[in-house]
């Protein structure tokens, strides 16, 4: 299977020629034992009822294909929000590269972190040897001004001990004594990227509010006029985070971002490797202690994290993933209320642009039914706007909601006649979501770049939103959050509903009656 060097073929190309046929096939036929096709048809079929879905939602011992990736994952999303701060997990480098590919392909950007390449040794006498010598070649080969120490499995279930393994790295003089490592528990075989993001920000709040992991005094808060914000795990932190930024210098609010990954995930080509770049200051971490109060944009995020920072006096709120005119009225009506400040008129006309444009497109989304899978303050946010514009989310399925999101989901639902024949459905994986794209026949399906295969499985077409998004490229720069990201997510389902429309209407003199200039 000679190429020619003049003119190199691409996987598009190459594996459409005839020799690549017939090996395939010759494959297939002579080591793959197919069941003859009549077979294969007649389960597909059956693999598409309700008798099917009945089977498929009654197992218990098997996940497929969850939506949902594992703790130390947020872990790293939340440290790399923190200034010149380098991720340190204590476990496997097959692991690590697993978060720092995760987040390169999504961000499209290089994604530092590094492992204490545990291995067999390790996983019968303990990790201790790699995290002493690990902390200290971190420290001096990349230079940090902190490093975030979360677990993986093997770490979790061997039993290491990461506040011991730190001081003796510090007492064998691995790094100063002073400097600064901040630690989470973040076993992979539980919870989800949302817990990992929770346990590792809570610790690193905890390493500096509550006196570096017990080695210092306790701060002593001074209360002023500041608030502190909390994204969450959030795959558009790079827009969304400029937006929120944006949307607080109009209203002329004080603020700290509690991990700001805006900048390490979208580096300028300047010629200038930048290894770290922005995120919040370790002395602004240390200070948002004083803070009246913290605003967390995803309430399921940081289930630990605000009752940490309310025991400490401040006033709390959580949203769910605000996306649309509601939402994110009440967050803007929440800073106000918070910082004691008026809401700026400019911000009431990007409000009104909003209605306006949503009444511009309501008769192409309203009565659409929706099937929507992500993370649950996502899925939350998603579905409530999807509502907001005469949209119907049948199907709202959360892997990593519990039975108080499905409840409060349910809720939702109970406010608008939109939500009158929706069921959210915590704990399911997207297996279960297959089933359900064929008995409840929705329109649209909103998800992650996972959602492709449904989409070739099932013919319901795939509006992404979510993370990660691998097959398409920028979508993190763009916020959905705040009423110009609502725009942004209108936009976004209306150009699908109209590809979609164009594709099924274009037949010449059968079905182009409908393929129209005007939309």
């Amino acid at each position: 299977m000679p190429q020619d060097a003049d003119q190199v073929k691409d996987h598009f190309e190459l594996f459409r020629g005839d020799e690549y046929k017939d090996m395939l096939a010759k494959k297939r036929s002579e080591f793959e034992n197919p069941h003859p096709d009549a077979e294969i048809e007649r389960v597909k079929e059956w693999a598409k009822t309700e008798e099917y879905k009945d089977l498929n939602f009654s197992r218990e011992a098997l996940t497929i294909n969850p939506a949902k990736a594992c703790q130390p994952l947020g872990a790293v999303f939340a440290a790399v929000g923190f200034e010149s701060t380098l991720p340190f997990v204590h476990g496997s480098q097959g692991c690590v590269a697993y978060y720092r590919s995760h987040f390169s392909r999504h961000f499209k950007e290089p994604t530092s972190c590094v492992s204490s390449s545990m291995t067999e040794d390790a996983a019968v006498f303990g990790g201790l040897t790699n995290m002493v010598d690990g902390l200290a070649n971190a420290y001096n080969m990349y230079k940090p001004k902190m490093i975030a120490v979360s677990t993986t499995c093997m770490a979790e279930v061997i039993g290491d001990d990461l506040n011991a393994f730190i001081k003796t790295a510090k007492e064998k003089e691995s790094l100063p004594e002073e400097f600064d490592v901040p630690f989470a528990h973040t076993p992979a075989f539980v919870g989800s990227h949302i817990t990992g993001y929770d346990n590792a920000m809570k610790g690193i709040l905890e390493h500096f509010w509550d006196g570096k992991a017990k080695t210092a005094p306790k701060l002593e808060r001074v209360p002023n006029g500041s608030i502190n914000f909390l994204n969450g795990f959030d795959g558009y932190a790079v827009g969304n985070l400029r937006e929120v930024k944006r949307i607080f210098d109009m209203m002329q609010v004080e603020y700290t971002i509690l991990g700001d990954q805006s900048d390490v995930w979208d580096t300028p080509t300047d010629g200038t490797f930048r290894m770290y770049d922005g995120g919040t200051t370790l002395e602004d971490a240390a200070n948002a202690i004083h803070a009246k109060g913290t605003i967390s944009m995803q309430e399921y995020c940081t289930e630990k994290t605000l009752p940490f920072i309310a025991a400490h006096g401040q006033e709390t709120a959580a949203f769910n993933h605000p996306i649309g005119i509601e939402a994110t009225d009440s967050f803007v009506m929440e800073v106000a209320r918070m910082a004691g400040v008026e809401i700026p008129d400019e911000l009431a006309k990007e409000r009104g642009r909003l209605v306006d444009a949503i009444a511009d497109s309501n008769a192409h989304i309203h009565g659409k039914k929706f099937a929507i899978y992500g993370d649950p303050d996502l899925a939350y946010g998603l579905a409530k706007f999807v509502m907001e514009l005469g949209g119907e989310p049948v199907v709202v399925l959360s892997t990593n909601g519990g039975k108080a999101w499905a409840a409060k989901m349910q809720e939702l639902f109970d406010s608008s006649p939109f939500g009158a024949n929706c069921k959210a459905y915590p704990g399911k994986d997207l297996w279960h979501m297959r089933s359900l794209l064929f008995t409840e026949a929705p329109d649209f399906l909103i998800g992650n770049t996972y959602g492709k295969y449904l989409e070739r499985d099932t013919g319901v077409p795939l509006i992404r939103i979510g993370f990660p998004i691998f097959d398409r490229h920028h979508k993190h720069r763009y916020p959905v959050w705040g009423y110009q990201g609502g725009l942004n997510v209108l936009v976004t389902i209306l150009d699908r509903i109209f590809e979609h429309m164009d594709a099924t209407t274009n037949v010449p003199s059968k079905t182009d009656y409908s393929y129209d200039i005007i939309r």
